[in-house]
Formats: C-alpha cells, structure tokens, sequence
C-alpha cells in the first residue's frame, strides 16, 4: 500500500497530538480521512443488477441465496457475510461465511481462470452466525461466530480437510480476524458496544492449535499487549480480565497491510490504524469529522494492494462500498439500488485484483433467504 508522506493525526495511545511526522513505509498521509472526488468518477444509474458503478465497471450475480449457483448443483447458504478470496491455479476461490443463527457455516465458490464458476461447495457445517472472519498466508479461511463465546474456526477454501475449531484464539462475540505476518500475530475484533481489539500469538506460525490471546490496554497514554487469563471467557468475559482494557464500541471489520492493521467501529463509525511498528493508534475515519461523510455504519473492509485503496462496506446508510485512497479522500465506489433492509458484506478481491466480490446480505426482500453474492468487472487502479 502507499501511504505515505506526512501524518497529521491525533495519536491515540502517545498521550499528544503529532503534527509533521513523517512515516519511514506505507501510512495515511492526514487523518482523519475527508469527503472528495472519487478517483473512479461518479456512479451512473444502477444497472439491471440494481449497481450504481462508475463508468467502465460491470456487475454480476454469481450466487443466490436458497438457488442452486449456476453451472454446479450446490445451494447458496443464506445471509452470506465475512468472505476472501485465494489463488486456485490460474483461478482463484471465493469464501462466504452464512450468518445464520442455526445453521452457520460457511460456502466457497471456485472460478476458473476466465472468471466461470466451475463448483460451489459446503466448507464448514454446523456453527452460529458466521459473520465475519480473515485469511491466513497458508491459504486456510478463519470463520468467526458472532455469538456469546463464540469460537473461530479455521476452515479449508479448497474443500479437502476438515475444519478445526480454535479454542485457543478465545471465546468471545467474534467479529473479523487480520493476519500480520511481520509479527506472527492474529487480530481479532469484537462486536459488542464496550469490546476489545486482541491478538492471537500462535505457538508456532502457522498452527493455530495452541498461543496466547492477548488484549490491547491503554495506560497513561501508552499502549501494550496484555496475556488474556482465561481465554475460554467464563465465567468472566475476556474482555473483563485486563485492567486498562481500551475499549472500542462495536468492533466490526479488520484488514491488516504494511505495518498497519485497519479495523471499524459500527457503534461510533469509526475506521482505525493500527501502526503495529510504532505501537500507535489514530482514527483514520470519524464521520463526526468529516465533511459531508458518505460513509455510514461501516462494517466489513478490505484493500487493494496495487493502489493502497481501502474499500468499506456499509451495513445501512446508503448502502454502499466507500473507497478510502493514499490521498485521504473517502467517497463512494458503489451504491446497491433496492436493497434498503439488507447490508453489504465480505468485499474481497480476485488474487489478480480485477474483480471484487460482495454480497448483500438480505437483498432486496430483507430475508436472510434472499441474499446476492455479486461480482464487479472493471478498471480497478493499479497505482
């Protein structure tokens, strides 16, 4: 990602307000992010999928809820949510979590190198409210339960092992999970009005089986990683263990990219940076402090990595995907026409990144049993 030149932020977690300093790798240039001209141009009228696109982008539906996916005989699950997509040969999976209450689980679709679907197939069975999640560097899809001491599960996109339920990353209303390699650690997110930001420290890189949960405290000013107790969460919540336990309201969406990890907050719609180098937090997007904020309950996010753009999902609002660039402008890159009752979840990109997948949760009806997972075709920017 290319974030980089000068931040002017108010620092969260250094006790004072920097002015003029200049980051060594990738960064924001200025926060808090403003409203201005998207670098794609205006949305033209919606198409016959109900997408209002810029000029040279298309849309697609590849998948409906409770319809067999064309070209396989498999069943679309219901309120798709969280999902990713990995390299498979020359095409490339996609993975949907279900956020269903009984049911859960997750799905994938296999497209071909042309972008075909070729499969669809069940991934994880038998769990609750799958909402969000992450990707590991060793191709495995981390589904996370929305629920009180709900687990994550590590899940296989090509359909061959079985899924492992991970106690270890801890039990606690799971929200998304952001893999940072540098460090060897896992981000997780929890939606809940009084949540916490944790990471996860495999034992060993790469196995999930056994580490240590760890929650971010505030202290004076001063940010540290603190070894969750209990992990399990009960009887005291893991949220609960850690004296000066920073406190987020709503923890939703969480991308991790060049030393930063990116994660919202619905409940004061928020996006935060995580400088993970520096060990300092500021808030990228307030829309209490933007201008004319198109951004409004943000929720899933994700980034392409050829231009350093954030794409936001909404979930309400306008429902769009906002783009935040390198240049610290927020606007909008798609708007759904028709699908007021729903939201917009699991935004990922192709391994090429010419294709950005999502879903609207409840499509146009507001029933779980109505969502549309689509695709966008399109000049997506490359610097």
């Amino acid at each position: 990602m290319h974030r980089r030149n000068v931040l002017r932020a108010a620092v969260v977690g250094t006790g004072s307000v920097a002015f003029g300093f200049t980051m060594t790798r990738p960064s924001f240039a200025a926060y808090p992010v403003q409203n201005g001209p998207s670098p794609y141009g205006p949305l033209q009228p919606a198409d016959a999928n109900g997408v209002m696109l810029p000029q040279g982008f298309t849309s697609r539906i590849v998948a409906r809820s409770s319809q067999t996916v064309p070209g396989t005989s498999y069943t679309w699950h219901g309120a798709p949510d969280g999902g990713a997509c990995f390299a498979d040969g020359n095409g490339w999976i996609y993975t949907s979590n279900a956020e269903l209450s009984t049911g859960g689980g997750a799905s994938a679709l296999r497209f071909d190198a042309a972008g075909n679907v070729v499969d669809a197939y069940r991934i994880l069975n038998n769990t609750r409210s799958n909402c969000a999640g992450g990707a590991t560097p060793w191709n495995t899809w981390l589904s996370c339960e929305e629920v009180d001491r709900g687990y994550v599960y590590e899940t296989d996109p090509f359909g061959v092992n079985a899924a492992s339920q991970r106690a270890a990353m801890g039990r606690f209303k799971h929200e998304a999970a952001a893999c940072d390699p540098d460090r060897g650690v896992i981000y997780l997110t929890e939606d809940v009005s009084d949540g916490a930001f944790y990471r996860f420290k495999p034992t060993t890189w790469g196995n999930l089986a056994s580490g240590q949960l760890q929650v971010l405290t505030e202290t004076s000013g001063t940010l540290a990683w603190k070894n969750v107790p209990d992990p399990d969460g009960s009887p005291t919540a893991t949220r609960n263990q850690v004296a000066n336990t920073k406190r987020f309201n709503g923890g939703e969406g969480c991308y991790y990219a060049d030393g930063v990890c990116f994660f919202t907050t619905k409940g004061d719609n928020r996006v935060w940076a995580y400088d993970a180098v520096n060990n300092t937090l500021v808030i990228a997007y307030d829309d209490n402090l933007t201008s004319s904020a198109p951004l409004t309950g943000v929720d899933n996010i994700t980034g392409a990595a050829a231009s350093g753009d954030l794409f936001v999902a909404e979930d309400g609002g306008n429902m769009e995907i906002c783009i935040i660039t390198p240049d610290d402008i927020v606007a909008p890159f798609l708007r759904l026409s028709g699908h007021g009752s729903s939201e917009i979840t699991g935004p990922a990109f192709n391994p090429p990144g010419d294709r950005l997948y999502f879903s609207s949760q409840r499509g146009t009806s507001g029933s779980s049993s109505a969502g549309v997972t689509f695709e966008v075709t399109g000049p997506f920017r490359t610097a």
